[in-house]
């Protein structure tokens, strides 16, 4: 699909310099951009691309003055980074702009659909399942029974939702992802074998959650897993039976959160945590990647290691660390001596 450089300035409410009726059909960034792209420069760092890129059209801050002469179109706006990123979205929109029902899917008569929906071929969708208005379901998924799916949601390809889950709206659930899968409950025996203990409750996840690629996010033993409202989950991270997670925390990918943990609002969790179940994680709480929770923390703390320590004693303690073989050194020659003086 092509788009004038006057069509994307009254999109962007911006001022042109150069060609109107220039056409563009892709976005690229500014260093690679050619012929028929849409970039932009609002990093100063990058603006000797400008001169040099063939992209038709480029966005840039206002406030911009060449200092050379320009092969490229300009479109002029107050924040370069901000339009470019609206654009981002715009055609995405564009891009996911699917409705209709895609043969063959199979969807079960109890079930209740939105309007302007959209089904991809070889999904199916089980018993008294509800779908919002304007949601997206890409090829290939599974949507169990008494599934609820609220407005504006996208469940891409591949992604299967067990049975009693509640999506919310305005939610990205992205391929490969599995929703409301048994948590790891087991009970041993006096045999020592492990008996299965039934995982018979749910997950919620409400409005504004993101969720990556083949995450994994286990259903209740008794009651619900909960993701809260605007909870942004990177790619395959697992989170078990029980945990609730407060809204607007994000995590990245790898992290694995063990059962029962309460995790609170607003913290930031790097990549490949391990967090142990039954403890408390209090708000607006950061922990560095690689990093082994164990206790509970409080408020506002930063921490990093395993087993985690305050972000300010691990930077203390990592001066001792590096120097450990040197330490050892000196107390060895320090004993010699000691020793020789006996």
């Amino acid at each position: 699909m092509k788009f004038t450089a006057q069509q994307i300035a009254g999109i962007l409410e911006g001022t042109i310099v150069g060609n109107p009726d220039i056409k563009v059909s892709k976005l690229a960034k500014i260093e690679e951009g050619k012929k028929g792209t849409l970039t932009f420069l609002a990093n100063p760092k990058y603006k000797s691309y400008i001169y040099t890129t063939e992209a038709s059209v480029t966005i840039v801050n206002a406030d911009f003055v060449p200092e050379y002469e320009l092969k490229t179109t300009l479109i002029k706006v107050d924040d370069a980074y901000g339009a470019f990123t609206k654009l981002l979205e715009y055609y995405n929109q564009i891009k996911l702009n699917k409705s209709g029902v895609e043969q063959p899917s199979y969807i079960s008569e109890s079930a209740k659909l939105g309007n302007d929906i959209y089904v991809g071929a070889f999904t199916y969708i089980g018993d008294n399942v509800t779908i919002g208005d304007n949601v997206k379901i890409f090829p290939n998924s599974y949507i169990s029974d008494n599934v609820s799916i609220g407005n504006n949601s996208i469940v891409f390809a591949g992604v299967k939702i067990y049975s009693d889950c509640v999506v919310g709206n305005n939610c990205f659930i992205n391929s490969g992802a599995i929703i409301g899968a048994d948590g790891f409950g087991f009970a041993p025996n006096e045999k020592g074998e492990y008996a299965k203990v039934p995982q018979i409750g749910n997950v919620i996840i409400e409005d504004f959650v993101d969720i990556g690629a083949g995450t994994t996010i286990d259903r209740a033993t008794l009651g619900s897993t909960v993701i809260r409202r605007g909870v942004k989950l990177d790619n395959q991270i697992q989170i078990a039976h029980n945990v609730e997670i407060g809204k607007n925390t994000v995590i990245a990918a790898q992290t694995g959160i063990a059962g029962s943990t309460k995790i609170g609002e607003n913290c930031q969790i790097g990549g490949q945590v391990g967090i142990v179940g039954h403890i408390t994680i209090g708000n607006n709480v950061k922990i560095q990647a690689q990093s082994g929770i164990g206790r509970n923390v409080k408020d506002n703390e930063v921490l990093q290691g395993s087993p985690a320590l305050t972000y300010g004693d691990y930077n203390k303690s990592y001066v001792h660390f590096k120097n450990l073989p040197k330490i050892v050194k000196t107390i060895n020659e320090l004993e010699k001596k000691v020793d020789g003086n006996n």
